[in-house]
């Protein structure tokens, strides 16, 4: 190849930094996992099981397809279906209650994040009391926490083998996170059969999702570079060789699956590599950080309330265009991947080349490509940018320094 990888065995000897991973403590994968539930809650210990889920997933019956093979098991089973997209406070509290009062001894997080990131809040106050809030912030949680397995039913988040649970704020009208890796699951289990019934729109958003956290690990400030104040902790560390396998794979398996995905939800091999995908952006991100992207999406989604898989696409190439040329080496890569395949030189065109493919995939599965298409009006901008220059815990991820004027311009230019 004419470019060389970003992780070539010059550039891996060239990293002389110390630096570590964190996943979940098992993953299990594959289609028709879901069938070693109940075993594997057993060997943990657990014989009482509260599974905190969402109405729409017991409709679907996607419920019953996890319930079953633990009460085979001779695992009690409790549903808790209190979760909704964006979830707030209360569903949190709720969820703490329904496992007090029905004495659970771990607790199984089934669906999208949302469901999986009540159920990561719930175990930390079910271990350490207080209130959700009391642990707000990036490695504030004392110690290990309840027993947490983690089945998703979306190809996105990746919060199966996440550290951070993003909870809303109802009364204070936004987001806040719980990064700890205290939240990683006892165990995941990732069966691409579970995202089968999963609509083109949902699959889109959560698609085009995982695809921003590989993009921003894989280009993320170098491990050695990582601008962490003195004093200070985090759960990111800048990227790093194993991370860089792991978001370069699944940019490689988003390209040839996520069209297919969405265009016919019944193409197993598209689901099973979306899943895929979804899980090692997941281990990837959770470990070297997001950036830019997601500082802009945070108060997109507190402004019109857009889907959060839906704006961390729309921003993506735009932020691409201003991190890339830092990162040239990674845009050629990623051009390659999400484009006709070909090799593409690490110059100044790849910049483009590697935006205008997320753009062009963006277009093909429906993700709007402007913020007018949102609703964003230009006079809202600069609130937006101002809310986002706030959140320096990932905006320091980036691997170029992020001013006020710099996102106002990536906001002007995406409008």
């Amino acid at each position: 190849l004419v470019s060389k990888s970003p992780f070539s065995l010059e550039v891996l000897l060239g990293m002389r930094t110390t630096w570590n991973f964190n996943t979940a403590g098992q993953l299990v994968f594959g289609r028709n996992a879901i069938e070693q539930i109940g075993d594997r809650v057993r060997q943990m210990g657990a014989r009482r099981v509260l599974l905190v889920t969402d109405q729409t997933l017991v409709e679907a019956g996607l419920v019953d397809r996890v319930s079953t093979p633990l009460s085979d098991a001779g695992v009690t089973v409790e549903v808790f279906a209190g979760g909704s997209p964006e979830p707030p406070l209360h569903a949190v509290n709720d969820a703490i209650a329904a496992a007090r009062d029905c004495h659970a001894e771990a607790l199984l997080g089934l669906g999208g994040g949302s469901n999986m990131d009540i159920a990561k809040a719930a175990a930390v106050v079910l271990t350490h009391g207080g209130a959700v809030k009391d642990y707000a912030g990036d490695q504030v949680v004392p110690g290990p926490v309840f027993p947490l397995i983690l089945v998703p039913t979306t190809s996105g988040t990746g919060s199966e083998v996440t550290a951070a649970a993003v909870l809303n704020d109802t009364e204070q009208g936004a987001k806040f996170s719980i990064l700890s890796n205290h939240l990683r699951a006892r165990f995941a289990v990732v069966d691409p059969l579970l995202t089968v019934s999963c609509p083109p729109a949902v699959t889109a958003a959560s698609g085009i999702d995982a695809l921003s956290h590989a993009v921003e690990a894989y280009t993320a400030v170098d491990n050695e570079a990582f601008p962490l104040p003195a004093g200070e902790v985090t759960i990111y560390q800048g990227r790093h060789p194993l991370g860089d396998v792991l978001a370069e794979r699944a940019i490689g398996l988003i390209g040839e699956s996520l069209r297919r995905a969405v265009n016919d939800g019944d193409d197993l091999d598209a689901r099973e590599g979306m899943a895929l995908a979804s899980t090692l952006a997941g281990m990837a991100f959770s470990n070297s950080g997001v950036a830019v992207v997601h500082a802009l999406e945070y108060p997109l989604n507190d402004t019109v309330h857009t889907p959060h898989g839906v704006g961390c696409g729309l921003f993506l190439p735009y932020v691409m265009r201003f991190t890339g040329p830092a990162r040239p080496q990674q845009m050629a890569r990623i051009a390659e991947l999400l484009g006709s395949g070909e090799v593409v030189s690490p110059d100044d065109s790849a910049v483009e080349l590697a935006a205008a493919a997320v753009e062009k995939l963006n277009a093909d599965i429906g993700i709007p490509l402007r913020l007018r298409d949102v609703g964003v009006q230009e006079t809202q901008l600069s609130a937006m940018a101002d809310k986002a220059f706030t959140v320096k815990r990932i905006l320091r991820v980036s691997p170029r320094s992020v001013a006020h004027e710099d996102l106002q311009a990536i906001l002007r230019a995406a409008l």
